[in-house]
C-alpha cells in the first residue's frame, strides 16, 4: 500500500477494477443477478441513511456566514459544469458513443467530494473549516439537486427519460433513508463517529455492489463487447481535459472573486472535485440495465485522475505556502 500511495494510486480503485474483472468473468445471471438487484437496493439505501446520520445540516448553517466561497464552490458545481456537460453533447455521437455521454453528462451533476477535499487542502494549507463547510453543504444538496439535475436536463437534452418509476426510487432509495438519517443523528451520531469501520464497509460495500451488478449486466448484454477500445480513450481524455477545464476554473475564480490564497485552495479542490462515494449509487437509482456500467465509467476516471492531480497540486501549494510563510516570518 505504500508503494500505491507512493504514486497516488487509490487502493478502492484497485478494488473497483477487480470487481470490473470479476463481472467480466464471471457476470451475474438469473437468481443471483435478482438477488444482487436486492442486496444494491438496501446497500444505497443504507448508504444515504448513514450520509444522513453523519452530515450535520446546524453546522452547515452555522458556516454559511462564509456565503461568497460556499456560493462560489456550489455554483461550479451545480452551474457551470452542467453547463459544460450539456456543451458536451455537440461531441455525441459523431465523436463518443451516446451511452458514454450520458455518462459525462451524469459526472456533471454530481456533488463534490467530502472527505478528500477537505484532505487536499489541509495538506495544501487551505481553509480546512471552510472546506468542511462547503463540502459538506455541497453534498447535502447533491442528495436533492442531482437528481433533479439528471431529470430537468437529460430529459431536455435528448440524452434520457427518467419515468415516475425512477422518482419513485429516488425518493425510496436516497431521501427517504438520507432524512431518516438525519432523524437518527440525536442517537447514531456519536456512536457512528467511535466505529468510523461501519461507515467505510457501508459506504465501499454498496459501490462496489453498484459496480459488479452494473458492469455484469453489460456483459450479459453485450454491451461491452460492442464498445470500441477507442471510445474508451476518447472518453478517458475527455475527462482529463474536463478535469482540466475544472481545476483551471477554479484557480482564476477565486483570484476574479479576491479570496484570499487559503480560501482559493477551498474554491479549487471543492469545485473541482467530484463524488464517486455519492454519485455511482445515485447513478444506480436513475438508471438500469447494462448501460450503467458504461454511465458509471466517466465518473470512475475523473475520480481516479482528481485523486492523482489534486494530491499532486495540494503537495506543491503546501510547499509553497510554507515557503511564504517562513519569508515572512524572516
Amino acid at each position: 500500500m505504500k508503494f500505491l500511495r507512493r504514486f497516488y494510486i487509490d487502493g478502492f480503485i484497485l478494488s473497483m477494477l477487480a470487481t470490473v474483472a470479476l463481472a467480466a468473468i464471471l457476470p451475474a445471471r438469473g437468481v443471483f443477478a435478482e438477488v444482487l438487484d436486492v442486496a444494491s437496493t438496501i446497500g444505497i439505501a443504507l448508504l444515504f441513511f448513514v450520509y444522513g446520520v453523519k452530515l450535520s445540516p446546524r453546522q452547515a448553517l452555522q458556516g454559511l456566514t462564509h456565503w461568497k466561497l460556499h456560493a462560489a464552490v456550489v455554483s461550479m458545481t451545480f452551474l457551470l459544469f452542467p453547463a459544460v456537460g450539456i456543451a458536451l453533447q455537440l461531441l455525441s455521437p459523431a465523436l463518443i458513443d451516446e451511452k458514454l455521454y450520458m455518462g459525462l453528462l451524469f459526472l456533471c451533476f454530481v456533488p463534490s467530494t467530502v472527505q478528500s477535499s477537505i484532505a487536499f487542502t489541509s495538506v495544501a494549507k487551505g481553509n480546512v473549516a471552510g472546506a468542511i463547510v462547503t463540502a459538506s453543504l455541497s453534498s447535502v444538496l447533491g442528495v436533492f439537486v442531482t437528481p433533479l439535475l439528471v431529470i430537468l436536463l437529460m430529459a431536455a437534452s435528448g440524452s434520457s427519460s427518467v419515468g415516475g418509476g425512477a422518482i419513485f426510487s429516488i425518493v425510496l432509495q436516497i431521501l427517504v433513508p438520507f432524512l431518516l438519517g438525519q432523524v437518527a443523528r440525536r442517537w447514531l451520531s456519536q456512536w457512528l463517529s467511535a466505529r468510523p469501520i461501519v461507515s467505510k464497509v457501508v459506504d465501499r460495500g454498496a459501490i462496489l455492489l453498484v459496480v459488479y451488478g452494473a458492469f455484469s449486466a453489460g456483459m450479459v448484454e453485450g454491451i461491452w463487447s460492442s464498445t470500441a477500445p477507442s471510445q474508451l480513450v476518447i472518453t478517458a481524455v475527455i475527462c482529463l481535459a474536463l478535469l482540466a477545464f475544472a481545476l483551471g476554473t477554479a484557480f482564476f475564480y477565486g483570484k476574479v472573486l479576491r479570496f484570499s490564497q487559503p480560501d482559493r485552495v477551498v474554491v479549487l479542490f471543492c469545485g473541482a472535485n467530484k463524488s464517486l462515494a455519492a454519485g455511482l449509487p445515485m447513478a444506480a437509482v436513475l438508471f438500469s440495465g447494462g448501460s450503467l456500467g458504461m454511465i458509471a465509467l466517466p465518473l470512475m476516471i475523473y475520480h481516479q485522475a482528481q485523486l492523482i492531480v489534486c494530491a499532486v497540486l495540494a503537495q506543491k501549494l503546501g510547499r509553497r505556502n510554507d515557503e511564504s510563510a517562513a519569508v515572512a516570518v524572516g
